[in-house]
């Protein structure tokens, strides 16, 4: 979906929506916990995912009574997570492609050789590498 087709939502009816005042939505940006897109005319303009992010927000602090330098610690290190989280996934991608293409490259293009699910790779992978290491 192209970006300037998402909806997105003013500072009142965030508010209204966490029964909380627009300046509170004011704080949290202007402690870097949110980043809300502007309007030509400068209006705040919060995304589903800014939505998102003010619900675990408000859990946080409401909840379980997370300061706002605790609340940030904690976005930081998930964004963080998710950013090694896509790393592994690319890199494992990478090493199943690799494995892949060797498999065919030794075992040729013939039915049965090489795993069609990726868990099926995965445990090629686990027993070839078992194998290496007996030898």
């Amino acid at each position: 979906m192209a970006r300037n087709k998402r909806r997105r939502y003013m500072i009142s009816v965030v508010a209204e929506m966490f029964d909380v005042h627009p300046q509170t939505l004011r704080t949290y940006e202007r402690e870097g916990l949110l980043r809300p897109a502007r309007s030509q005319g400068n209006t705040r303009l919060y995304s589903d995912e800014d939505v998102a992010r003010i619900e675990l927000i408000l859990r946080l602090t409401k909840e379980l009574g997370v300061n706002l330098a605790g609340v940030e610690v904690i976005l930081n290190m998930r964004e963080r997570m998710e950013r090694m989280r896509r790393e592994v996934a690319e890199t494992f991608e990478t090493m199943l492609r690799t494995v892949e293409e060797e498999l065919r490259r030794r075992h040729g293009q013939g039915p049965g050789l090489v795993p069609v699910t990726r868990r099926g790779l995965s445990r090629r992978i686990a027993i070839e590498g078992e194998a290496a290491g007996e030898a």
